[in-house]
């Protein structure tokens, strides 16, 4: 049954609910308070569509490695303790999570959501989607500490998908890091993975949608009201918008548009940084590369080369922090000297990823019986996106199916 649905949030996991509701026959308003779409954490993320890789960031060792990280200048985590109870019970849930059968667990559970995101990307692409850099390019994750390459192994569900490297076989795959051969232990090669701009495949999301009658796209401030009964009211602007349900899509600001109805969303912002270069052409790398202890990610996106890096936890600012970008071009300058930093003026962004303690995105129904959730993808929001998007789709569309007014 055909219902008006409005998206709130106009980053790559609205915009892929939209496009989603739009394909499954609904009606559509989407609502985004910046200028335009994408603008937020989907901006100039690190490009990577890491479909197999997905282990969640809490894990056995995490808190013990992040302690000696917090000591170290340039580390890839920092940690800033503000009087937040927000952060506090972030916190505390993470460590809770950080612990082995946890982690198996929800990088189960990221696996299957990362797979049915693959395959709808690709039902997208064969119905014209493009003109946002994509290529199956594979991810080659590179670990430099032998624990962490053994324990990256053992957890290799598919061998046929991800496949144990030894140094000399990671630098064939991708002669650019070859001069780190001594170093390394090895690496794990995901073929199937792939890469894109996000910011573009945002805009070619908006185009596509634009040009459907179905679809309307509201600049605005979205908020939600509470209703006596099991409902709420979506307002922009402060203008009540008629609509069937909402989707509430809009990252890290999904927690305070939520507020209001009781519902405590445990999102945190991750702040994480990166550089967009263009190099000489003979020196860019073709596969998508993680540099796993200094948790970096090299992407290249058409001519460019997108670097992105670092998780700094508590700094709630978007503003570009200059040690931690100086920090990310000396590395960039040791792990691929054929690319110059200097020669060529990079761009630096930095963004607040919205993340859960466990890793796991929350995508279902909520305390309001007219408003659905989709939110808490942290880094893997591009990667995420569509099989998301899908789920909220089928939720939909099964709940009329069963005879269920929502």
């Amino acid at each position: 049954m055909k219902q008006h649905i409005a998206v709130i949030g106009g980053g790559v996991v609205g915009l892929s609910t939209a496009y989603a509701l739009i394909r499954a026959g609904h009606d559509v308003t989407l609502i985004e308070q910046n200028e335009d779409v994408g603008l937020g954490a989907s901006y100039a993320n690190g490009g990577q569509l890491s479909y197999r890789y997905v282990r969640p960031l809490a894990d056995a060792g995490i808190p013990r490695q992040a302690l000696g990280w917090m000591l170290k200048p340039g580390s890839p985590v920092s940690l800033r303790l503000r009087a937040d109870p927000k952060q506090w019970r972030w916190m505390l849930s993470f460590l809770s999570a950080c612990n082995r059968s946890t982690n198996r667990r929800n990088a189960t559970l990221l696996l299957q959501l990362g797979l049915e995101s693959q395959a709808e990307m690709a039902t997208w692409r064969a119905e014209g989607l493009d003109g946002y850099f994509w290529r199956q390019a594979g991810k080659l994750v590179l670990y430099r500490n032998h624990t962490a390459f053994r324990k990256a192994v053992s957890a290799i569900q598919d061998p046929t998908l991800e496949q144990a490297l030894s140094p000399a076989e990671c630098t064939k795959i991708e002669p650019a890091f070859a001069h780190l051969a001594p170093d390394l232990a090895g690496g794990v090669f995901s073929p199937e993975d792939e890469v894109a701009d996000s910011y573009l495949f945002c805009k070619a999301l908006k185009t596509s949608l634009l040009s459907l009658p179905r679809f309307r796209y509201l600049p605005g401030q979205a908020a939600l009201v509470p209703e006596t009964g099991k409902n709420c009211t979506l307002t922009v602007d402060g203008t009540r918008v008629a609509t069937d349900l909402v989707v509430l899509a809009a990252g890290l600001n999904s927690r305070d548009i939520a507020a209001p109805l009781g519902i405590q969303l445990p999102l945190y912002g991750l702040k994480g940084y990166s550089l967009t270069l263009r190099p000489s052409p003979e020196t860019l790398p073709s596969v998508s590369v993680t540099d796993y202890d200094n948790r970096i990610v090299y992407a290249r996106l058409g001519d460019a080369l997108r670097v992105a890096a670092m998780v700094d936890i508590g700094a709630e600012d978007r503003s570009l922090t200059p040690d931690r970008l100086e920090s990310l071009r000396g590395l960039v300058r040791q792990t691929l000297p054929g690319v110059s930093t200097s020669g060529t003026p990079d761009t630096p962004w930095t963004g607040l990823r919205p993340a859960t303690p466990t890793g796991i995105p929350i995508i279902g129904r909520s305390r309001c019986e007219n408003l659905l959730l989709n939110v808490g993808h942290g880094a893997l929001g591009f990667t995420l996106a569509a099989g998301s998007a899908a789920r909220i789709a089928t939720m939909i569309g099964h709940a009329h199916s069963d005879g269920v007014q929502k």
